[in-house]
């Protein structure tokens, strides 16, 4: 069986080491090629084009920024018509609507798509403790389970195409509203002169705790948001995405709406490729 990996970012890299480790047959693409070049020392192909690694390989997994980057790679006038007999398993992060469009196309050409979006990041793509979350055909998500294996234990099934993305969208969400919440009580505790410790450990025995706050605490006192696993980019990106689908389903997004424009002002701090706990600085300015 050959599997191809496109987009060797962030969690496309690690998630085709598991596969190498797993001694599976691995092809990758990535626009920028230099990117995929460290994997070929661990027995990986670079495919050169779209083409060739669709050609290649049998499973196509993809790990790419958003629908229109898909589109580019895998529905283009090069490609479309070679996806006959291939089965993509798409895992980042769409909407939904946009995932079951790419399903429609895909099925006309003759191939198989199923979505299985993660939640986790670099360090559960390591060691295969990702949360996985599969939109598919029961059929299908027995067929492919010990491929989805390589990345968690026991990956979980959603329903048909459209409910595991949902499901990301939401769980993203809630990324942005704990993160932006924490850093707003953070800011206030430290422009106080509240001992942090002291709210930390209170917080820590109430039911408002979550254990990202932890995570992201030291990041935001010391202002390090570099080397992230999920940059602010990409929380922007993902909240539009709720924010568009929300709407579409009569939510009030009042709320959310704010916490992106946070998050664009973080953006225009020029941590845009920081890590996203970097609201924090739009939150609680720096005094000048």
């Amino acid at each position: 069986m050959n599997i191809g990996v496109f987009g060797i970012g962030l969690m496309g890299k690690p998630l085709a080491e598991r596969l190498l480790q797993a001694n599976y047959s691995v092809i990758v693409y990535n626009r920028t090629i230099s990117k995929a070049q460290e994997l070929e020392a661990l027995g990986a192909k670079i495919a050169q084009t779209p083409l060739e690694a669709i050609q290649t390989a049998d499973i196509l997994i993809l790990m790419l920024t958003d629908a229109t980057a898909i589109r580019e790679v895998l529905l283009s006038p090069e490609t479309a018509d070679k996806l006959q007999n291939r089965t993509i398993i798409q895992m980042g992060t769409i909407a939904p609507d946009e995932s079951r469009s790419i399903q429609e196309v895909v099925e006309k050409q003759g191939g198989q798509y199923l979505e299985a979006p993660v939640l986790g990041s670099i360090p559960q793509v390591k060691d295969g403790t990702l949360l996985v979350m599969v939109g598919a055909k029961t059929s299908q998500f027995d067929e492919f389970k010990p491929i989805l294996q390589q990345f968690s234990s026991q990956p979980e099934y959603i329903g048909k195409v459209g409910t595991a993305s949902a499901l990301k969208l939401a769980l993203n969400q809630l990324i942005a509203a704990l993160t932006s919440g924490f850093a707003l009580s953070l800011g206030l505790i430290e422009r106080q002169g509240v001992d942090i410790d002291k709210f930390m450990s209170i917080l820590r025995e109430s039911t408002l705790y979550a254990p990202t706050f932890d995570k992201k605490l030291d990041r935001m006192q010391q202002r390090n948001f570099e080397n992230p696993n999920f940059p602010s980019k990409h929380l922007l990106k993902d909240v539009n995405l709720f924010l568009n689908q929300a709407e579409e389903n009569g939510l009030n997004t009042e709320v959310l709406q704010g916490i992106r424009t946070i998050i664009q002002q973080t953006i225009e701090l020029g941590l845009s490729d920081q890590d996203y706990s970097a609201l924090f600085s739009a939150i609680n300015r720096e005094e000048q």
